[in-house]
């Protein structure tokens, strides 16, 4: 069987590991996505527990087309009734790269009628149409010249989680957020803080992975509603991601200025079953403590789209470097931002910038390591010349 994971820009090679450590084979990192190969067990292990993928999306035809009529046919020519019962709700969702075809939404209704004309065929009705929550999403990805129809086993994208009951101001995706924190090479032996918490999402994330906890533990999935779902199979899969779990509690700490963030955080946590396992807590970025002697910082700070404007943050961004001079000492600190002129801003050497998208915004991890008193690099003071001998 073959599969196509999409993901959120700059965590392709990520993913291809994490899908290769579920049983994935021939994992190709691809723009926007990992393709790969697998079994049923393979998709209902990488819906369960890829923290990364947005979809799992299962390919039921590719070919070659030159117009609206060629897409239609390769649709038709499916074998739909084989794949899902007519009383499934259906949408159709279509993507083009450099296509030919003038109008998505025409191809689209093209592709929904073909599936409808196939069940109408075998069954004398046709599945209704649901915009909102379909329980069957059909996938159409056009290139130039060539298409792939899917069949979308997840349902409701992967970083839906389940757990988020409050929300701030531009949450990042939970996918996302992982991938963030994965990017850290954070271990969870290690002290870990984000001072700038919103919702907790980070936090959120850093828990489940030191824990081994499925990200899909608690939600449903697309594959439970098509033809051929093996129960059996399924509880296994789950049970075996039950017992995986570590026993090791992480040292995880949280903070935020403001009131309304750190009661999201609070909701948040409680409902992901983590809220024993991070401290909390008011305060300010620029005036709080280090929690531990060494550790690692991740945050997202404001960078324009989210708050604030470009005069404030050059303002912020100074004051923000010399705290974490001043008090982090030690600290590996991973900020993400899609203000671009955040290291110039902060004054501060980034040791690492890691480009990575947030939606369709360009932005940048930048990897911050603090030393005591000054992060210029150090130069060894010279010699007097009266000290110097020959051969000394």
């Amino acid at each position: 069987m073959h599969f196509f994971a999409p993901c959120p820009r700059g965590l392709e090679p990520l993913l291809a590991q994490e899908l290769a450590t579920l049983g994935a084979l021939h994992a190709a990192p691809v723009a926007g996505g990992v393709a790969f190969e697998g079994t049923e067990a393979t998709c209902y292990a990488a819906n369960l527990r890829s923290r990364l993928a947005s979809r799992i999306l299962w390919q039921v035809a590719q070919f070659g087309y030159t117009n609206e009529d060629d897409v239609f046919r390769a649709a038709l020519a499916v074998d739909w009734p084989a794949l899902f019962a007519v009383e499934r709700s259906l949408r159709v969702y279509v993507t083009a790269q450099k296509s030919p075809l003038r109008s998505l939404d025409y191809i689209t209704l093209r592709i929904k009628d073909a599936v409808c004309d196939r069940f109408r065929s075998a069954c004398g009705t046709r599945p209704s149409i649901e915009r909102s929550h379909p329980e069957v999403r059909v996938h159409a990805f056009l290139e130039s010249g060539r298409g792939i129809l899917y069949l979308d086993t997840s349902g409701e994208p992967l970083f839906k989680r389940g757990w988020r009951r409050s929300t701030v101001e531009a949450p990042l995706r939970e996918n996302l957020a992982a991938g963030i924190v994965l990017l850290t090479a954070w271990t969870p032996g290690e002290a870990l803080l984000d001072p700038m918490c919103g919702g907790a999402t980070l936090l959120i994330e850093a828990a489940a992975i030191a824990l081994g906890a499925a990200p899909g533990t608690g939600r449903a999935f697309a594959f439970e509603k098509l033809h051929g779902f093996d129960t059996g199979l399924w509880q296994r899969i789950r049970a075996e991601a039950g017992r995986a779990r570590a026993a090791r509690s992480p040292a995880l700490f949280g903070s935020d200025s403001d009131p309304r963030a750190l009661e999201a955080a609070k909701k948040n946590l409680s409902a992901a079953g983590f809220a024993r396992l991070v401290r909390l807590e008011r305060a300010d970025i620029l005036e709080r403590h280090a929690p531990a002697s060494s550790g690692v910082m991740v945050a997202n700070p404001p960078y324009g789209e989210r708050t604030g404007d470009a005069q404030a943050l050059e303002r912020f961004y100074p004051r923000l470097g010399d705290a974490l001079k001043r008090r982090f000492a030690g600290w590996r600190c991973h900020l993400f931002s899609a203000d671009l002129r955040l290291p110039k801003l902060i004054r501060l050497e980034p040791a690492r910038r890691v480009p990575l998208y947030n939606g369709a915004l360009e932005c940048r991890l930048y990897e911050f390591r603090i030393v005591s008193g000054s992060h210029r690099r150090r130069v060894a003071p010279r010699r007097p010349l009266a000290t110097r001998y020959p051969g000394a």
